[in-house]
């Protein structure tokens, strides 16, 4: 399996009409060539592409900022000394005099599969700033570590934000390339766009359902997103960071996990069990109890629940990691009815609506998880139209 960044190194006639151009990186850790050299080394290594400026996502370029709204600054490469732009500073827009650094920016980001990962929205924002100043956009294609399941609802007009770019669910299916010819078709956009596809690449196949996991090294693409099981959970866990349990951060296994000092985890995986049993197929829970060096609950020992999906405990296409976490919100409501679940601060300069509406493009979900006669076939009949429709939507994208 080769990802468009390798097919772009190894294939000189793909790389020919960037011959004379002036050519932009966007990228963080996990741009990565197979034997693990960082994009920027690799292309400034080749003879062919001139790198004139480089940008750096949420997280920054080195990814070493933990969490939402920590702004990256800009700064000059140290090695090879052109501008590294922060997308995640002062703006989340690349600025007009940026535009002008480059003829061609090429997007090498890593991706988890989810429409909350801002890297989604940094690559719309990207294509419209391309749109307005006449520039031409590559995007390397890398491999969607979800794989191809979608789930959950739709983003409600009005609930645009950076962690919602359109109206899509938060499970989405689709790579980072197909997901830009989604955007520019649905946007409207008029942008000179080309996916240096991979190749070698099937999104179905076992053991990695997404990931090629015998043949690539996993890298972080971001501080909080170790592992391949963390990806696979993520479209679920990540509606944690607008509830007041913690999603594990602070601990080795960030957002496969959720818990809090005040709960009884068995007493939860009970309920859950009791409540939804057909939504918890395809993984495994386990209580278990950890200690946050950081972040919600630091220092204090919670009682948790951890999400296995590795293993015999994964069935990729039994597994719904919204409707697991989802279940976890209602059965702690039903045990705790006046328990403080959802947290209320400005969530990715998202101001005056609650982060777990921000998080989930509308209110539906809490709706529903504080409907103490709401059951999961109300969810569902929510949910499944929605998943229904966008399965339709992205298919004339899809690559592979």
């Amino acid at each position: 399996m080769k990802t468009g960044l390798d097919r772009l190194l190894s294939e000189p006639e793909l790389r020919a009409p960037l011959k004379g151009r002036r050519v932009a990186l966007l990228a963080h850790p996990a741009s990565v060539t197979e034997d693990l050299t960082h994009a920027i080394d690799a292309l400034v290594a080749c003879p062919d592409i001139d790198i004139t400026a480089a940008f750096g996502p949420q997280h920054g370029m080195k990814g070493d900022l933990q969490d939402k709204m920590m702004e990256s600054p800009d700064y000059r490469d140290p090695v090879h000394g052109f501008p590294v732009f922060s997308l995640y500073g002062e703006v989340r827009r690349p600025r007009d005099e940026w535009m002008d650094t480059f003829d061609v920016i090429l997007i090498d980001l890593q991706d988890l599969g989810c429409r909350i990962y801002t890297y989604v929205t940094t690559l719309l924002y990207v294509l419209e700033a391309a749109q307005k100043h006449g520039k031409t956009v590559w995007v390397l294609d890398r491999p969607n570590p979800a794989g191809r399941p979608v789930e959950g609802t739709l983003l409600h007009p009005g609930y645009e934000s950076f962690v919602g770019a359109g109206p899509m669910p938060m499970r989405h299916g689709l790579t980072m390339g197909e997901l830009g010819r989604w955007f520019i078709d649905h946007f409207g956009l008029t942008v000179d766009y080309r996916v240096i596809a991979m190749q070698g690449y099937d999104i179905d196949a076992a053991p990695g359902y997404g990931w090629p996991l015998l043949e690539r090294a996993w890298v972080n693409p971001s501080p909080n997103a170790p592992t391949l099981s963390m990806a696979r959970a993520y479209a679920g866990t990540v509606m944690l960071e607008g509830a007041t349990l913690s999603e594990g951060r602070g601990t080795t296994r960030p957002l496969e996990l959720f818990g809090a000092p005040d709960i009884d985890a068995r007493a939860v995986i009970v309920e859950m069990q009791r409540l939804g049993p057909d939504w918890l197929t395809g993984c495994g829970l386990r209580e278990m109890w950890f200690q946050p060096t950081f972040h919600k609950h630091v220092g204090q020992l919670c009682h948790g629940v951890q999400i296995h999906v590795e293993g015999p405990h994964y069935d990729h296409a039994a597994f719904r990691p919204w409707r697991v976490q989802a279940l976890g919100f209602k059965a702690i409501r039903a045990l705790y009815p006046d328990y403080d679940l959802w947290r209320d601060f400005p969530y990715e300069y998202a101001f005056g609506k609650l982060p777990i509406d921000v998080i989930n493009g509308g209110p539906s979900l809490r709706e529903w998880v504080d409907d103490a006669a709401a059951s999961p076939a109300d969810l569902d009949a929510i949910a499944t139209p929605d998943e229904a429709a966008w399965a339709e939507t992205r298919r004339p994208f899809l690559i592979y």
